[in-house]
């Protein structure tokens, strides 16, 4: 078999990157309405004021999505559009934005992929601790509660946490994310540590109000790979995919896969010597730990590139140097194919959980060519070198069941604002005039005939 006969083919977004519609209808403000308008902070001051538009082109948006065959559709929900402060009273016009969207889903034959945390912490909580206050991770538990009831039986996956590798290290140990805080050590760990709470929290939620609802977790992190494939995965693999190097050697060694997974799927923090929150990480009460330890019924996956390991003369693996002139994208990422077959190969054999690639996909320059049209064939050949990879891990029998594209539409991009474009569809932001690239009618056949031309 190569993929599945029900596999998931979709497309993913997030409501800050797209929604715009800031300041209407009761929407209360999240940390990066107040962080994308402080001056430096992103690419020439752009905000996400008007995005994509999608709070008034919610029907435009999902016709399109019809009109490619995307049949699944991964986005976010604004906490503070419907909990202007993070917590009850209810804005009752942000709440029925969801249920036209859920609904204008359902309608069309797409099944809604729900995220509750994609980074837009709602800024009245942020002013009362944010991640640094234990409050903060219950208020999400409630929020979740309320959103799994209002949607029982319209949602049935859930996606707790969008990447709390960047929420909280870029957000707070680097500052290059909303709020742009630098805290210490303990800090960071600290708010790690709640909003890992906060996914325990938010799982019991879902499941007490709809048990057949799957609830799973979206995390990001550097992956290394082979050159080749083995029957048997080298140890020393294992352990450089998920150990951390010092913070001295690698300043974002937060960026790892285990220290996320291993308390929510495996019930505790890593025995990773090296990493700077070891010494806050051995305090923690078992009492947490039962809140955050809710296995997650998939692992989502975002990934877009690795690190490739070679074998050095004694059976030790090294990381590979990158040869002059490497394949990268237009943020400068490398393209690495081979890490959609080893990603998924070492959480599995890590975790033992069915996987979606809930992210992947690469900026591209596009443009609108003189024939009124965007012609994107880098994206295409990334595309189908990654996509590749992932067919090969799914015919060795690696548990992935879905794919969402990163993006379905161009959007703003965190701190690059809207100098990259990974959509599927090209948005002209001065008139939001929607274009779907030509990798986007590729994606509608790859969907059609499940992945088999490759």
């Amino acid at each position: 078999m190569s993929f599945s006969k029900d596999f998931v083919w979709g497309a993913a977004s997030a409501s800050y990157q797209i929604e715009g519609g800031a300041f209407e209808d009761g929407r209360g403000l999240s940390i990066w309405d107040t962080f994308s308008h402080t001056p430096g902070k992103t690419w020439n001051g752009h905000t996400g004021d008007v995005a994509c538009d999608a709070y008034h082109r919610l029907e435009e948006d999902l016709d399109l999505m019809v009109s490619l065959g995307i049949k699944n559709y991964r986005f976010s929900i604004s906490w503070p559009r419907i909990l202007p402060s993070g917590r009850l009273p209810v804005n009752e016009k942000g709440l029925a934005y969801y249920d036209r969207l859920v609904d204008g889903c359902l309608q069309r034959g797409i099944t809604p992929w729900m995220t509750l945390y994609h980074w837009d912490l709602p800024l009245e909580l942020y002013y009362q601790g944010g991640w640094l206050n234990r409050a903060t991770a219950e208020a999400f538990g409630e929020f979740a509660a309320l959103i799994a009831e209002h949607f029982k039986g319209r949602v049935t996956s859930y996606i707790t946490l969008n990447e709390p590798q960047c929420a909280i290290g870029l957000g707070h140990g680097n500052g290059a994310h909303a709020p742009g805080t630098l805290l210490c050590d303990e800090e960071m760990f600290r708010s790690w540590h709640h909003l890992l709470m906060a996914h325990g929290f938010a799982a019991r939620a879902i499941r007490e109000a709809d048990p057949a609802a799957s609830v799973g977790a979206a995390s990001t992190g550097n992956l290394t790979y082979l050159a080749d494939r083995r029957s048997e995965t080298p140890p020393a693999l294992a352990n450089a995919a998920f150990l951390s190097s010092s913070k001295a050697d690698n300043p974002g060694w937060y960026f790892n896969h285990q220290w996320f997974l291993d308390p929510v799927c495996l019930g505790h923090y890593p025995d990773d010597a090296k990493a700077a929150w070891m010494p806050f990480a051995q305090k923690i009460s078992p009492e947490d730990m039962d809140i955050i330890f809710q296995k997650p019924d998939f692992i989502g996956l975002n990934i877009y590139n690795g690190h490739e390991m070679t074998f050095t003369d004694d059976g030790s693996l090294i990381q590979a140097p990158k040869y002059p002139g490497y394949p990268r994208t237009a943020l400068k990422w490398p393209v690495t194919p081979e890490v959609l077959y080893w990603g998924p190969r070492l959480i599995f054999e890590r975790y033992g959980l069915p996987m979606i690639i809930s992210e992947n996909g690469q900026s591209c320059n596009d443009k609108i060519f003189l024939d009124g049209n965007v012609h994107d064939p880098d994206r295409i050949d990334f595309l189908t070198r990654y996509l590749r990879e992932l067919k090969a891990a799914c015919e060795d029998q690696i548990p992935v069941i879905g794919y969402f594209h990163w993006s379905l539409t161009d959007n703003f991009e965190w701190m690059s604002g809207y100098d990259d474009r990974f959509g599927l569809i090209y948005i002209d932001y001065r008139n939001q005039k929607r274009i779907p690239k030509d990798s986007a009618f590729w994606y509608r056949d790859v969907i059609a005939d499940n992945g088999e031309n490759l």
